[in-house]
């Protein structure tokens, strides 16, 4: 799975229209790199392996492709973020589905360097994945803030708000550390954490 993908920006109706047509390549590309994370990170979460998660990740693109001519955007009705969401479900149900026609040995729980063995893992589609969705969403749409918010303001300032409020420092250490005053370190957190928030409302306002 690559690591380069674009920052997570919810779909706005320009891109959905783009991607009714299968051969604008640019726009799936776009599209792929927007949500990869997102569908990874819930299937995953979901209790499925990294290779699996993989599999999701792949066959709801493909699901996305084969329906999206069908999806009309109603927000009163479905909003795109709920329509993935449902389309995502199902390839993770599938792999449960699989999972039960191929089981897996005592001897085979790891693969692909998990951590954790198949069999201690959460093996219900079930469970509340609308919590899951909305979690991860949240999570991408928080990391896309900030690395915007990063761009906008001195190194130094992120630095501080690095250390105390992601890395969750001491606040003194962050000063020392930095050669900074407390007072500084809090100015900082203030201000990006302000950032941060209007950048999501920004953000938020163009998903649809």
């Amino acid at each position: 799975m690559q690591d380069d993908a674009a920052e997570f920006i919810p779909t706005r109706r320009s891109l959905l229209s783009r991607l009714k047509n299968w051969e604008d390549d640019s726009s799936w590309r776009d599209f792929f790199n927007r949500y990869w994370k997102l569908i990874y990170g819930v299937a995953l979460k979901a209790g499925l392996t990294h290779s699996e998660a993989e599999d999701v990740v792949q066959e709801t693109c493909l699901g996305v492709a084969k329906s999206i001519g069908q999806f009309k955007y109603d927000p009163a009705v479905c909003s795109f973020k709920s329509w993935l969401m449902q389309v995502t479900r199902r390839r993770i149900a599938n792999q449960f589905e699989k999972r039960k026609r191929q089981p897996i040995s005592l001897a085979t729980n790891l693969s692909n360097g998990d951590e954790t063995p198949v069999t201690e893992r959460c093996a219900d589609p079930a469970n509340d994945l609308q919590a899951l969705w909305d979690q991860e969403w949240e999570t991408n749409l928080m990391d896309a803030a900030i690395r915007k918010v990063k761009r906008r303001v001195p190194m130094e300032q992120f630095q501080m708000f690095d250390f105390y409020v992601l890395k969750k420092w001491p606040v003194r250490k962050v000063a020392q550390t930095l050669g900074v005053t407390v007072g500084h370190v809090y100015v900082a957190k203030h201000r990006i954490c302000r950032l941060i928030k209007k950048e999501i409302e920004t953000i938020e306002k163009s998903a649809l």
